[in-house]
Formats: structure tokens, C-alpha cells, sequence
């Protein structure tokens, strides 16, 4: 699959199916929903299993389903991982390091990585670290604002993001 058709299939909000130069990588596949149709997949480009995992979970935590779809139907993780890949590599970099600071912060506070600790226990983490103040919960703290940040870009870039900002329509005038 060309990089372009990756990225405009990122920014319209639909998975990367598997196909022909995609399918013969050595990258994990991992679904983007459980309710998702078959036929979308999301194959990372940067991430092992356990990281599109993460992201996943930490995107889907940030901007839940409710009555509108979520992060993960919006499928922000694949575009985190495309623009993480593709990016700058400092700021690949610092993300990768920042997923495993908060691994090892979720181990010490919690005994399990953080994909395995309790919905409670997840929210309880992020929340300290969306309010650290502690020099040693900066590297976190720095993670947790990076990753909000490309949630939002990636949610509010794709066809589901774009339809629930004009759900209420487009306003005719600006008073």
C-alpha cells in the first residue's frame, strides 16, 4: 500500500486493510474495534502489539464512544502511528519513551502494565499525571499531553470526527 493511500486513509477516519506490500511487513495486526467490520484492520507501521494496544486503550480513554463515536472508531491510534512514523524522529522518539514511562509508572503504582490495570486504575493514573505538579511524574505528565494532542488531531481529522463537529449543521451566519 503507497504511504499516501496510508495517510488519506488515516484522515478519512477508515482503517488500513491488509493488502499486498502491507500484508508481506513483519508488523502486528490488531484490529481498530471489536466492532468493527472484518475487513477493518489496522496494521501498525511503528508499533509492536503491545504498543498499538496502549495507544489504543490511552486514545479510547481520552475521547470515549458515548452517543457519538470515539476515538477508536475514529481510528486515532492508526493515525497516531502513521504520524509518529513518518514524523520527526525526536519526536518518535520521546512518544515511545513516554509509553514505556508510563508501563513502568503502571507497574510500580499498580503491579501490571497499564493496558492491564482496571478501567478505575487507568483513569486514577492518568488523571495524577493531567495534574502532576512532582518533578518525577514530568516525563509522564509530558507523554500524557502528546498523546491527548494527537488523539484530538487524529479524532477531529477523520470522517468521524469531521461529522460530529457538523452534526448540528454548518452555521449560515456569525453573530
Amino acid at each position: 500500500m503507497k504511504r499516501r493511500d496510508v495517510l488519506k486513509s488515516a484522515l478519512l477516519g477508515t482503517s488500513v486493510a491488509i493488502s499486498g506490500d502491507a500484508a508481506s511487513q513483519s508488523h502486528t495486526s490488531a484490529k481498530v474495534s471489536p466492532k468493527a467490520p472484518a475487513s477493518a484492520v489496522w496494521k501498525p507501521l511503528l508499533f509492536d502489539a503491545h504498543q498499538s494496544e496502549t495507544v489504543t486503550l490511552l486514545a479510547d480513554l481520552i475521547i470515549p464512544e458515548t452517543d457519538t463515536p470515539g476515538a477508536r472508531e475514529a481510528g486515532a491510534a492508526a493515525y497516531i502511528d502513521l504520524i509518529l512514523n513518518d514524523g520527526d524522529t525526536e519526536v518518535r522518539e520521546n512518544f515511545l519513551k513516554g509509553l514505556g514511562w508510563l508501563d513502568g509508572y503502571a507497574i510500580r503504582s499498580h503491579n501490571n502494565p497499564f493496558r492491564r490495570l482496571t478501567s478505575d486504575q487507568q483513569t486514577e493514573l492518568l488523571s495524577t499525571l493531567d495534574r502532576a505538579t512532582r518533578p518525577e511524574l514530568r516525563p509522564g505528565a509530558r507523554f500524557f499531553k502528546q498523546i491527548k494532542q494527537l488523539t484530538i488531531e487524529g479524532y477531529y481529522t477523520s470522517k468521524v470526527g469531521i461529522d460530529e463537529l457538523n452534526k448540528h449543521g454548518v452555521p449560515n451566519t456569525y453573530a
